[in-house]
């Protein structure tokens, strides 16, 4: 009996031991993601198409906006893997790469895929790449297999015909995937669509430094247009990674162990939100920037927030410089499919929750690709077997040659 009860208090130990290790810093250490050179060279391109996404964005409405330009980056690195040509040229161009790096952008993607939702215990974040594809209107082989390694996207079948059926379940995968934050992002499918492709991110983090809610206080604010009202701010006086210019005050607030954080860039007096990308700009770019910031001692006040935003990005991402994959007569999508014709709309909804605990926020961004109903295009070409040939028969997928002759010699 005693050398039971001390194995019995043995084990209690153990596990007592484990229980404070889960909270303990060293067991939940921040390591960088790990990419290849090149692909960390498109970390400061993507992070250009970030700030040109932002800036379009913003200047296309005047109401509060979330949005996610890393949800924006996967739809359009699986619709550039459909497409060609010029088509595919302009995609690249737009995400910030040069022609031709398809395959350097999903090595990218899949990086960042594998690697971010791991970086932080304290951080829940999913993303989730889907393409629901209208049923008898099947995607090349070759297409498929690419979104499906570099995003790991599902691919499903749905009957576009049975209307509610296919909307009820495009909206349920949103909604599965943003932990029911956006219950829905479509109001129906459209029988004419080929296939819509959709990314979804979804992000929970705690703040490293939470703010006490007994601080909290309604205090004054003021708008652009100078109307003044009040909001609940979160209040704290810590140490914070914090710079400063002439045209704004900027604080990063750390998430969990660090690996993720909320940068709030603040206009000066004087100065409003549109100035601030520019600026970005000519700093050297956001990567530049963020490695600037030193530790102060911030007298912090933050407002306890909640935005949703839903935008059509057909437009904005035209002026950024992929007319061509909205225009029917000009768009190239054949890599995708024979009967892939256009995009018809790309729409991102968005969604953030701040409060003294952290952040909760889900993005999902969807593009609709029209299907050209008649038979795929091909070069017309005269193939007359009237001379002399050889032939060889050969396994498919290695090329390995079972047997090869010549007919017609004699």
């Amino acid at each position: 009996m005693k050398k039971l009860t001390l194995i019995f208090a043995a084990a209690l130990m153990l596990l007592g031991g484990v229980s404070c290790d889960k909270n303990n810093p060293r067991n939940n250490p921040y390591t960088p993601i790990d990419l290849s050179t090149k692909a960390g060279v498109f970390v400061q391109e993507g992070n250009n198409f970030a700030l040109n996404f932002i800036e379009k964005v913003g200047a296309s409405t005047q109401d509060d906006y979330i949005m996610s330009p890393l949800s924006m980056q996967f739809l359009l690195g699986m619709i550039l893997d459909g497409a060609q040509n010029e088509t595919a040229e302009e995609i690249c161009k737009v995400l910030g790469y040069g022609a031709g790096e398809t395959d350097a952008v999903n090595e990218y993607c899949l990086a960042m895929l594998k690697q971010l939702p791991a970086l932080d215990r304290k951080t829940t974040l999913k993303i989730a790449n889907a393409i629901f594809v209208d049923d008898g209107w099947p995607l090349k082989k070759d297409y498929v297999d690419a979104v499906s390694r570099y995003y790991q996207a599902k691919i499903e079948n749905l009957k576009f015909s049975d209307v509610d059926g296919s909307t009820q379940r495009i909206n349920r995968w949103c909604k599965d995937q943003t932990n029911g934050m956006i219950p829905k992002i479509l109001d129906s499918v459209d029988p004419d669509m080929l296939a819509y492709l959709l990314n979804a991110l979804y992000f929970k983090s705690q703040w490293k430094e939470k703010f006490e809610k007994s601080a909290s206080a309604q205090e004054p604010f003021v708008n652009e247009a100078g109307i003044k009202s009040e909001k609940l701010m979160m209040k704290q006086d810590k140490n914070f990674p914090y710079t400063e210019n002439d045209v704004f005050q900027a604080v990063r607030l750390p998430y969990g162990n660090g690996a993720f954080a909320m940068t709030v860039l603040l206009p000066q007096k004087g100065h409003k939100v549109a100035e601030i990308v520019p600026v970005l700009r000519k700093e050297g770019g956001w990567n530049e920037f963020f490695r600037t910031m030193d530790t102060y001692d911030v007298d912090l006040w933050l407002p306890r927030f909640e935005t949703k935003f839903s935008i059509q990005l057909k437009d904005i991402l035209s002026a950024m410089g992929m007319p061509r994959s909205f225009d029917p007569e000009k768009a190239q999508f054949r890599a995708m499919s024979p009967n892939a014709l256009y995009l018809s709309f790309v729409k991102q909804d968005a969604i953030i929750k701040v409060d003294e605990e952290g952040t909760e926020a889900a993005a999902v961004s969807i593009g609709g690709m029209v299907k050209d109903a008649a038979p795929a295009p091909g070069e017309h070409v005269v193939f007359h077997a009237d001379h002399p040939f050889m032939y060889i028969i050969s396994e498919t997928s290695t090329g390995a040659i079972l047997f090869a002759g010549r007919y017609g010699t004699k």
